[in-house]
């Protein structure tokens, strides 16, 4: 079971409203919308985005690793490692 199920839907309708803010964004592009605009809302959409990977992580550690260093050493250390890659990785966008 994924450390995000209990709130699926909320992350569901934030992703939602995201697809939203990229569907606007090619509208800006294509009617030739003033470039600072344009990276206005770009930067918005990249927040939001951040936001639920943040949140995810905050997930993950909270169920998953948690879980899996009560249950054992090794698997825990392993799951700490998966975390801090997935953390590296959101850290460089």
């Amino acid at each position: 079971m994924a450390g995000y199920s209990m709130e699926k839907d909320e992350y569901l309708k934030r992703l939602s409203r995201i697809e939203g803010q990229i569907r606007g964004l090619q509208k800006m592009v294509e009617s030739d919308t003033y470039c600072i605009d344009v990276l206005t809302q770009l930067a918005a959409a990249t927040k939001a985005l951040q936001s639920v990977g943040l949140g995810l992580v905050d997930q993950h550690l909270r169920h998953c690793v948690r879980d899996a260093v009560r249950s054992d050493e090794d698997g825990g250390e392993a799951k700490l490692d998966e975390a801090m890659s997935a953390v590296e990785r959101l850290l460089r966008t």
